[in-house]
């Protein structure tokens, strides 16, 4: 019986190892097309919830500074989010032109999407989730929360949206 028991726990322990992978998760791009998070295994990347009119919107500036300077180790995804204050009301045609036009972003953009709450986003769920991403639980409070992972697909750090994305908060796991 102990054998069983045993033997139950290890493949509940792999079972639950291999469903929670940021690499079995995708998105939509801003522009339509499904993106595998799997391909980008061998860089780090780092998540960011955006918006166009919020007072952190000004951070697309470091965020395309930060993709330009480490974009050999980096991938950088941008995902408009409209849930706090209406901040991204736009569609991602306006949204798309937004950015590049005021910031030049060329960083990978992903398509409207919830970030908390029941219609929360797979990504941000495992992101937040401590029983997911097995290093702790943290909540997206306002726009430009950061979120990143390793080459490996291990969850490294929650950033708050004051956090500038050239400190050295973030920039010393890219040298």
């Amino acid at each position: 019986m102990k054998t069983l028991v045993l033997l139950f726990s290890i493949l509940t322990f792999n079972a639950m190892a291999q469903s929670t992978s940021i690499y079995d998760y995708s998105f939509v791009s801003i522009d339509g097309e499904t993106i595998s998070l799997e391909q980008f295994k061998g860089k780090k990347v780092l998540f960011v919830n955006v918006a166009s009119k919020c007072g952190f919107t000004g951070q697309y500036e470091q965020l395309q500074e930060l993709h330009e300077k480490y974009g050999n180790q980096l991938v950088l995804i941008g995902f408009p989010c409209d849930q706090f204050g209406g901040q991204e009301p736009g569609s991602e045609e306006e949204i798309k032109g937004f950015c590049q036009k005021n910031y030049g972003v060329e960083f990978l953009m992903a398509s409207k999407i919830e970030v908390k709450g029941k219609d929360q986003h797979p990504i941000y769920q495992w992101l937040t989730q401590a029983e997911l991403n097995g290093v702790e639980k943290s909540k997206v409070a306002w726009n430009f929360s950061k979120y990143l992972i390793d080459e490996q697909g291990t969850y490294l750090e929650h950033f708050g949206s004051k956090v500038n994305p050239m400190s050295e908060e973030i920039t010393k796991y890219f040298k």
